[in-house]
């Protein structure tokens, strides 16, 4: 049995605003008009990004059902990348046809190390895969590398002062500034809804030491490339190896978790480091293990439809049956509200899809807080097994949570609000039924 109170909380240090030869490329990606600068931290961190075409962040549609009302929580202002239903207007579009720019860039004082083609192998097409399964296919992620070799820098790495937690003056403003040049003519900026730059391995510390991966998403103040400003610019750095020699296979995730910034996901993990989501979401840890996205971040970037979430809202008692989140079809969230920002939020998670490597299949319970910034632990998973170490054995896992979601004849309890969620048992199927009580 567990209690809020009882809730692991904590965190993954946040990422940093989380790669040859001069060509004139041809002129690529459109952009819709974004909003505020936001800069993301994480070990792989986010912020920054081009958007394509649409003003509307998220779904094409974010209309939502009337029923769901109470359970769309939103942020207060000040927030810069809430958790709030819908996403707000500026970042890239998350459903439908993505296109994605990508470019390797690399540097005199760090030439690129074998050929550009071989750094886009790291990345592709597993992240188009990777989307692909996670959105149940309502993401059509389509990268583009019009230019086929290294983009050489005109000033070395080390004279751009970039370092973990640079903000976008003036280094990351003088870089894209050279990029645009560099691959202007040969490409259209207007063409493309996010830019993803895969910097040389060699430029700068290791992943191992130091993340420098960053996103800048929503960024008006970008610099303009064929009339529209770079505002959604995602940059990798190194190779966030997994400890286990596998980076070609596990590796690439940096990449998603990086283009969910992008699409206006927020971190999930804090200065202290992942233990308030763990392995549950990539916007958490992007490494070891396979893992997905959070049943919340699916609805928030509408690939799942209203009719696949359930809100708890009225008193009283209600039972309700849970698929599979790696399952297409069927019900996938059950959101509990607590007030205009924060909610609990009940899915099912098991070794299937993007998350292969469940170790504990059962009903995944965490609150979500819109008010809560990016960095700052706006999601917490509550742990039905505290202090057991785990069950995942994935280097560099957050352990302690991989065994959280409750299992049959387990419960949360929140006594002060007087909310008692009870997993009721596994059907033949796989599904689950869980009982929701509030007074």
């Amino acid at each position: 049995m567990q209690s809020e109170t009882g809730g692991c909380r904590g965190a993954k240090g946040p990422r940093m605003q989380s790669s040859r030869r001069r060509i004139r490329p041809r002129r690529v990606a459109a952009l819709a008009s974004v909003t505020v600068l936001t800069l993301a931290v994480s070990t792989s961190a986010g912020t920054g990004h081009l958007t394509a075409g649409s003003t509307t962040a998220g779904p094409i549609a974010p209309a939502r059902s009337t029923a769901l009302g109470s359970c769309m929580i939103r942020g207060g202002m000040g927030v810069q990348m809430a958790e709030g239903i819908p996403t707000p207007a500026g970042y890239s579009r998350s459903t439908g046809t993505v296109r994605a720019l990508t470019l390797m860039v690399d540097f005199s004082d760090a030439p690129g190390q074998g050929s550009a083609l071989e750094r886009l192998a790291e990345f592709f097409p597993q992240t188009q895969n990777w989307f692909k399964v996670s959105s149940y296919g309502r993401l059509d992620y389509r990268p583009e590398a019009p230019v086929t070799h290294w983009l050489r820098m005109p000033k070395p790495f080390g004279a751009y002062g970039i370092e973990r937690g640079a903000p976008f003056d003036p280094g990351y403003r003088g870089l894209v500034q050279d990029i645009v040049a560099e691959a202007d003519p040969e490409v259209d900026f207007r063409q493309y809804d996010l830019l993803n730059v895969l910097i040389t391995p060699n430029a700068g510390p290791s992943a191992l030491d130091t993340v420098l991966s960053v996103t800048f998403a929503g960024n008006t103040e970008a610099p303009v490339a064929d009339g529209v400003p770079v505002a959604n610019a995602s940059f990798v750095y190194s190779r966030q190896d997994d400890g286990s020699g596998s980076y070609a296979e596990t590796g690439y995730r940096v990449l998603p978790h990086e283009n969910g910034h992008t699409f206006g996901l927020p971190d999930l993990y804090t200065q202290d480091g992942g233990g308030a989501v763990g392995h549950w979401d990539i916007m958490s840890e992007d490494w070891g293990a396979d893992n997905d996205l959070l049943a919340w971040h699916k609805w928030k970037l509408g690939w799942l439809d209203d009719s696949q979430v359930r809100c708890a809202s009225a008193p009283g008692t209600a039972e309700y049956t849970l698929t599979p989140l790696a399952r297409p079809g069927g019900v996938k969230l059950v959101v509990v509200p607590l007030s205009t920002t924060t909610a609990y939020a009940l899915e099912l998670r098991t070794p299937e899809g993007n998350d292969a490597d469940v170790c504990r299949p059962g009903i995944l319970i965490y609150k979500v807080d819109a008010d809560i910034d990016t960095g700052n632990g706006p999601i917490n998973v509550f742990d039905s097994t505290r202090d057991s170490g785990g069950c995942t054995r994935s280097p560099n896992v957050h352990a302690e949570l991989s065994d959280a979601p409750f299992i049959a004849d387990e419960s949360f309890k929140d006594p002060a609000r007087g909310i008692t969620i009870t997993v009721i048992a596994a059907d033949p199927s796989g599904d689950y039924r869980v009982q929701v009580s509030r007074r």
